[in-house]
């Protein structure tokens, strides 16, 4: 009797401690900004300068992230997609377009078939493609949105989306009196 209110005692305490446990949200926010960082290697051996305290010579796009999160969730969820078109048929171009992004844009895609993917498997699949590679170490590219993103229990995908500059407008802010502080400023 007192071995099964032991047993009992014990999965109650077991069944809280699981519910009770804090939740992960895992992101990949340090894949992303490590692969940019991995495009600005490529470029500096590219000859794209010759200083590396030189600021980033691609800056993150959010119009260009945005694009490359479309096709990254499209390819990981199509398995029959495998590169750079679309399952809607889209283009890089096309879904730069649609993002806002008005310029000349080309486009990386990495596919793991397993739950992670790491900086090295990502550069050894793109060095090793000779039109990747040229991608990457193109010095006319100042923009950059990465994404990855990841499907229990077996594939991986990471886009990158590389533009030789935005051309559109940019947004306009909402008008405002002389003086009168934007919404998202306190006022002190």
């Amino acid at each position: 009797m007192r071995t099964r209110i032991l047993s009992a005692a014990a999965a109650m305490l077991l069944g809280a401690a699981i519910t009770a446990a804090p939740t992960a949200a895992a992101d990949n926010n340090r894949l992303n900004e490590s692969i940019v960082a991995d495009v600005h290697n490529a470029m500096m051996l590219a000859g794209c300068a010759d200083d590396y305290k030189v600021e980033p010579m691609v800056r993150v796009n959010p119009k260009l992230r945005l694009a490359a999160e479309w096709h990254a969730n499209d390819v990981l969820n199509n398995r029959a997609l495998d590169g750079d078109i679309g399952s809607d048929g889209s283009t890089v171009a096309d879904r730069a377009r649609a993002a806002g992004y008005n310029g000349v844009v080309a486009e990386t895609v990495a596919i793991n078939p397993a739950l992670a993917i790491n900086g090295v498997e990502i550069l050894q699949q793109w060095m090793g493609r000779p039109d990747y590679m040229a991608i990457m170490a193109d010095c006319s590219n100042v923009d950059i949105g990465v994404w990855s993103a990841n499907l229990v229990p077996d594939r991986s995908v990471v886009v990158a989306v590389f533009g030789k500059g935005d051309l559109a407008a940019p947004v306009p802010a909402p008008p405002r009196q002389f003086g009168q502080r934007p919404p998202n400023q306190p006022n002190f």
